[in-house]
């Protein structure tokens, strides 16, 4: 796409946080762009830097122990590490909303359901009292809440899980931003339900045009939602792509271990599901070359010692693996079209 329809674009990204026990390296040289009326998925296993990566993007993160290393978050052109805390306020008001992973312990159970909404308003002078109540009405509505005006003066613990979640997304909504950041927003929710809130996201893009960085383990949700996806693993982004060409043009092996080790429509009963063995990397020391190196059935004495190279597959596909050198052995995963992006290339 043309690089007008970007409006946020993370370039080279180095985040870690210093602890007791060390320095953890958690996001690790992270470059990808969102762009305007798109669903951008990212994907990987617990600890793999999705969520930290996600916070990044609004400065979210305890910064300390937290802190930047390098890189630029550019939104709609203004870096965001550059920004003043009255510039930040602003854009996590108005321009982006986070919808965060646990709705039972993300919403105040001291404060009604009405007052969490509008604290989105605190310290504006342009919108009356009975505006700010009538634009959190609407967003009730607008996320299928029924019986707003009750609802308004209820308390979290007065409400259901699949409800509690919508006023999530009500508060992250209410000031109708460009982009919604939805960390796992399904995680804690029975199947009837997940797919009630993510028809209403579906919905939501629809209705009101903005771009969602859909977060989550679960590649039922990346298959059914996403435009585009990232996969994470050990702080770096290891493959990247359209839906399509994740789900069926697979080139990273572990991208092959997470298609693996689901169960699928034509799996028997019984049947063992094929597990990643191993360990993810510790953070505390990143190892030298390729993330994925240890539990990897493809690895070669490269993989271990030296970063692999970046190689784009297609015009959105693009791999971070050895195994798409013009050297290395011929694989399931090899693509023909593989090449190697050179240094300040995109990514």
């Amino acid at each position: 796409m043309a690089d007008r329809e970007k409006f946020l674009e993370l370039k080279n990204v180095v985040y870690s946080f210093h602890t007791y026990g060390g320095q953890v390296k958690a996001v690790r040289d992270v470059s990808f762009e969102v762009r305007k009326g798109e669903i951008l998925g990212i994907v990987g296993e617990s600890g793999c830097g999705k969520s930290v990566t996600a916070q990044c993007i609004m400065r979210l993160n305890p910064e300390p122990p937290g802190f930047f290393e390098g890189g630029e978050i550019l939104f709609e052109g203004k870096d965001v590490l550059k920004m003043t805390n009255k510039e930040l306020r602003k854009m996590r008001r108005e321009d982006i909303g986070f919808v965060f992973q646990d709705p039972m312990t993300s919403l105040n159970p001291t404060m009604r359901v009405g007052a969490q909404i509008e604290e989105v308003f605190l310290g504006r002078t342009d919108v009356s009292k009975k505006e700010v109540k009538e634009k959190a009405l609407e967003i009730m509505r607008l996320v299928g809440i029924s019986d707003v005006e009750k609802r308004y003066k209820q308390y979290p613990h007065e409400l259901s899980g699949g409800m509690k979640q919508r006023v999530m997304i009500a508060i992250a909504l209410v000031s109708r931003p460009s982009l919604v950041i939805c960390d796992e927003p399904t995680t804690s929710l029975d199947v009837t339900i997940e797919a009630q809130i993510l028809d209403l996201l579906l919905e939501l893009r629809e209705k009101l045009g903005m771009s969602i960085i859909m977060i989550t383990h679960d590649l039922g949700v990346i298959a059914r939602m996403c435009d585009r996806v990232i996969v994470m693993y050990g702080g770096k982004i290891v493959e990247k792509g359209t839906a399509q060409e994740i789900f069926y043009d697979t080139a990273h092996p572990y991208t092959k271990g997470l298609m693996g080790s689901i169960a699928k429509l034509d799996t028997a009963k019984g049947e063992k599901l094929t597990p990643i063995e191993g360990t993810p990397p510790d953070l505390f020391f990143p190892p030298k070359g390729c993330p994925f190196a240890a539990r990897c059935e493809y690895a070669m004495d490269v993989c271990k010692d030296n970063p692999p190279c970046s190689y784009q597959l297609s015009g959105e596909h693009v791999t971070n693996c050895w195994l798409q050198h013009e050297f290395a052995p011929d694989t399931d995963l090899k693509k023909e079209n593989a090449a190697e992006l050179k240094e300040g290339e995109v990514k």
